[in-house]
């Protein structure tokens, strides 16, 4: 089997351009551009490119990475459910993205698509795809959650209509922190060691869902960027950033697959919310809007009921 590695390149790249210009435009404020080269004598090589936006208009912090790496070795974190694949050599490239918006009025946003193949002797290029995307709001709105999921759903009903309840059901079990017993936001989709429709088709329903992201979020944010807030809402956006911060340095499988493998740093923890703050036993007062959050929003539910 030949994989056309240039074929997926172009796409990934081509999506991480049409994000950051319509961002661009909503925001204000241009991403700036960081391309990015592995040295020579690093375990991991390969290229990038970070566009990142801090303190702009819309974005408090915003960044949409794309990588293309490859190693002589597989990090745990991609081998632990396929030991036969240990020790072959790797490629994997991929956009990823994280929004975070100034407004607590706005949930931030979490987008990746990403592609991994494996090169080992006397086997076939072992290859899957992997990707989703997924809404935490500090404030929520039933009417965004439901624009969000019908968005997730529509997209992958044209591939297949199992898809979207078993990719939601995904998320809502990866996203989860066991130590809060909750989950991080009200979910969307993901799906990881992606093989069912074959190569070509598979990989198009990858490009479905990077391409989706757009329409799932931005409606959402221009609806709520111009909303008021107060200092107490944006002290509570900050607190509740600790647990999307916990949530990526203790499970998430691709900052550990990016630390394991050598990968950029600075690219890799581009996701972490510019501010966060812990606070000892805060106290929410029932039937408020924060109270709302955990007892109602971050339940796992049929959004589209």
């Amino acid at each position: 089997m030949t994989i056309e590695i240039n074929e997926l390149k172009n796409f990934f790249w081509g999506l991480q351009n049409d994000i950051t210009s319509k961002l661009e435009e909503f925001d204000g404020k241009s991403f700036i551009t960081d391309e990015w080269t592995k040295p020579s004598d690093s375990p991991l090589q390969g290229n990038g490119r970070t566009m990142l936006i801090e303190k702009g208009n819309f974005l408090e912090r915003g960044g949409v990475a794309f990588s293309h790496v490859s190693g002589k070795k597989l990090p745990p974190s991609a081998t632990s459910s396929r030991p036969e694949i240990a020790g072959g050599q790797f490629e994997a490239m991929g956009v990823s993205l994280v929004f975070h918006p100034q407004n607590p009025k706005v949930p931030t946003v979490h987008m990746n698509v990403r592609c991994l193949v494996v090169h080992k002797e006397g086997i076939e290029p072992v290859w899957w795809f992997g990707g989703g995307m997924d809404l935490t709001p500090y404030y929520g709105d039933v009417d965004d959650c439901k624009h969000f999921h019908q968005t997730c759903k529509n997209t992958l009903d044209a591939f297949d209509t199992a898809y979207y309840p078993q990719f939601k059901k995904n998320c809502d079990e990866y996203f989860y922190l066991p130590h809060r017993q909750e989950t991080r936001g009200i979910g969307g989709i993901f799906y990881d060691d992606f093989t069912e429709l074959g190569f070509n088709k598979s990989f198009a329903m990858t490009q479905a869902v990077g391409n989706s992201m757009l329409e799932a979020y931005l409606p959402i944010a221009k609806k709520n960027f111009q909303r008021p807030f107060t200092p107490a809402e944006k002290e509570f956006q900050e607190y509740r950033r600790g647990r999307y911060a916990e949530f990526n340095l203790v499970y998430d499988r691709g900052t550990h697959f990016g630390l394991q493998s050598g990968g950029r740093t600075e690219s890799i923890l581009m996701s972490m919310p510019p501010v966060a703050r812990w606070e000892y036993q805060r106290p929410i007062p029932p039937q408020s809007p924060e109270f709302q959050l955990t007892d109602f929003f971050l339940k796992p539910r049929d959004w589209l009921l």
